[in-house]
């Protein structure tokens, strides 16, 4: 499980192929991924926004930023985590993501970022 630590923070990405949800023939693959985002720091911290990276082997890719992680932005507190899962779909069977968070340390209003770090995005069937 791929793990990046930036100013304290703490970024964990376990990818997964949804075959139920997917149709090769179609060329639709999805892919989810469980995120931890743990405060390994003494500052209280809030998540604002993220922005993703999404490669396809296909050679497209496209970006994506938005407020805060599934509709939250959460406060995390020190040696706490905020977990969520959400997706992508890929046109091709592999491809990869990578990005960043922007946070917020709520004791000084100090903003920053944080790596996501690079996770791979593969159908079992490919790695055979």
């Amino acid at each position: 499980m791929p793990t990046f630590l930036t100013d304290d923070i703490s970024v964990s990405v376990r990818p997964s192929y949804e075959a139920e949800h997917s149709s090769p023939v179609n060329s639709r693959y999805v892919f989810s991924y469980t995120i931890e985002v743990r405060n390994e720091g003494e500052a209280t911290v809030q998540l604002l926004s993220r922005h993703w990276y999404i490669f396809d082997s296909d050679g497209s890719y496209s970006e994506i930023k938005g407020e805060g992680v599934i509709g939250e932005q959460p406060i995390i507190h020190p040696n706490q985590a905020h977990g969520y899962q959400s997706f992508c779909n890929l046109k091709t069977d592999m491809g990869m993501m990578w990005g960043s968070y922007l946070m917020k340390d709520i004791n000084t209003g100090r903003v920053f970022k944080v790596a996501i770090p690079e996770f791979q995005l593969i159908t079992p069937m490919r790695l055979n």
